[in-house]
């Protein structure tokens, strides 16, 4: 499948029931992605990586819980539990997936004072990753997204890439979403007006 690749998005403890930041049926996803992997020649992963004081952790911010917004220089900016801090065994992949067969990792949410959903970019939206640099150099142009969350990494990832000019799909078999105050509908919503397809 030359130009293809598969895009899996933060598939780690953390975001699997159990983890800090449970993804309700996220484990669930790891069997259908392991399926899908071996139709891809090409396999890329994104991982959560996050300092132990990162921004975006409500834990860092006196009186704010987690799930509250605050204003970051960036704009806005939703509080999370601690999670995926690098090296913890919440950041590792799931155990059950097949996460040798990515060609490439991203690291995300590295620094320390800006959080990190999409692949591509850090939430000021002008801070690259350097993936699309990467599929540029590769010839990879079809782009296929699954993973967690639904309503926040994979789709930032997602309306990022049809930024970037590239096809962009969502398995959403191959997802599971967090569904805050109805982020699913918004952004599923958002997608579709991208041109993104929801298969």
């Amino acid at each position: 499948m030359a130009g293809k690749a598969l895009i899996v998005i933060d598939v780690q403890n953390d975001f699997c029931p159990g983890g800090a930041l449970a993804v309700d049926g996220g484990d669930e996803v790891v069997p259908v992605i392991n399926r899908l992997m071996g139709e891809f020649d090409h396999v890329i992963l994104t991982q959560d990586w996050h300092p132990a004081d990162h921004s975006s952790f409500a834990s860092q911010h006196a009186g704010k819980a987690p799930f509250e917004d605050i204003e970051m220089p960036y704009g806005p900016q939703r509080l999370w539990p601690d999670h995926c801090v690098q090296g913890s065994p919440g950041a590792d992949f799931h155990p059950e997936l097949y996460w040798t067969r990515a060609e490439l990792v991203i690291r995300k949410g590295f620094r320390k004072a800006i959080d990190s959903y999409s692949a591509f970019f850090e939430n000021d939206h002008e801070t690259p990753t350097g993936l699309t640099g990467y599929l540029r150099e590769r010839g990879l142009d079809d782009l296929t997204f699954v993973g967690l969350a639904t309503d926040f990494c994979v789709a930032y990832s997602a309306l990022d890439a049809r930024r970037q000019g590239f096809e962009a799909r969502v398995i959403m078999d191959a997802c599971r979403g967090i569904d805050l105050a109805g982020s699913m509908a918004a952004m599923t919503g958002k997608m579709e007006d991208a041109g993104v397809v929801l298969a």
